[in-house]
């Protein structure tokens, strides 16, 4: 099969298209004919070397894929060659095959057409697992997410609007916070021109937001703990300014407040908090909506796989709204 590959660490241009070796079928996995893959911020960093894939996955880029079951392996239960898919994947994607362990697919949601749904994996089962289940939003609190036109960012102010929280939001461009209030958000702080942490005291008298879901890490780790209210939940997913910072314990015990640092793609396939159990919530609390089309995917353009270097170009600058998806074909 085709597949990118990595010639070395560093930036966009050391991406290739060449053929690689199968993918092979093991006991409680199944194949996927790749209809399409989409870009995350974690490829990035594989791509420069800061993001090593977990023990035992593929060295391949992608964490996320929709496609065809071709091949069946041993012990699947409920999936059948020629099921329409999309699937949370520890890597491979950008691939024309990958092997998928069974606990991690999704049915292609009815009304997404099949490379659309490459576009929902990560994304909710990110959102999901940090919002929902880790941090507990419910009906009436507050929630900010930053970087809200990411893709991360348009399913988290979907998901969160859908379950009846007052949404924050925070984004670069005048267009970018038209489109994150389009989604649900009720305010939207241009982060370039304005404080979000002034914004979002005087947007709830001073009380601040119940949950904060963060990308950026060391370089707004002070300032999200000043936008907490008294028992906030911090939940940081992404180290896109820095790793490193100090950590104000005087504020978080005033506040009684909680700073949370997950990622996805280390969990285990299975067991408690893997990615078996967060994919069957998803199925199970989500999809129905994403079937009544009332949260939707966000596909900012399509690129051909061979073209990969271009597709990661525009999400280091920031150019889209929502996800950058990688097919196959040329």
């Amino acid at each position: 099969m085709r597949a990118v590959t990595i010639s070395e660490p560093g930036g966009p241009e050391v991406l290739g298209w060449a053929e690689v070796p199968d993918p092979v079928c093991g006991p409680g996995e199944v194949i996927v004919d790749v209809a399409a893959t989409a870009v995350n911020r974690a490829d990035l960093l594989q791509r420069q070397g800061f993001y090593p894939p977990p023990k035992g996955a593929s060295e391949i880029l992608g964490l996320e894929c929709s496609g065809v079951i071709s091949e069946v392996g041993e012990g699947v239960e409920g999936w059948s060659v020629g099921d329409e898919v999309c699937a949370l994947l520890s890597g491979g994607g950008y691939a024309e095959r990958v092997a998928v362990p069974a606990g991690q697919l999704l049915p292609r949601p009815a009304g997404v057409e099949l490379a659309t749904a490459a576009a929902l994996p990560e994304v909710v089962c990110t959102v999901w697992s940090n919002v929902f289940l880790l941090a507990a939003l419910r009906r009436g609190d507050s929630f900010l997410v930053h970087g809200g036109s990411s893709g991360i960012g348009t399913m988290a102010i979907q998901l969160a609007a859908r379950a009846g929280a007052r949404v924050f939001t925070t984004a670069g461009t005048a267009a970018k916070l038209d489109v994150c209030r389009e989604l649900g958000a009720e305010v939207a702080i241009n982060y370039r021109e304005e404080d979000f942490v002034e914004r979002v005291r005087e947007a709830t008298g001073g009380r601040g937001v119940d949950v904060l879901l963060d990308n950026m890490g060391a370089k707004y780790l002070d300032r999200n703990i000043d936008a907490l209210a008294t028992g906030g939940r911090l939940v940081v997913i992404g180290m896109q300014g820095g790793s490193k910072a100090e950590l104000n314990l005087g504020k978080l015990l005033a506040k009684r407040a909680a700073v949370h640092a997950t990622t996805l793609r280390s969990r285990p396939a299975t067991g408690p908090g893997g990615k078996a159990e967060i994919v069957a919530a998803v199925r199970h609390d989500v999809w129905p909506d994403v079937e009544r089309g009332s949260v939707r995917p966000i596909v900012d353009r399509r690129l051909p796989m061979s073209r990969a270097a271009e597709a990661h170009r525009v999400v280091e600058a920031s150019e889209h709204v929502g996800k950058v998806l990688l097919l196959p074909a040329d």
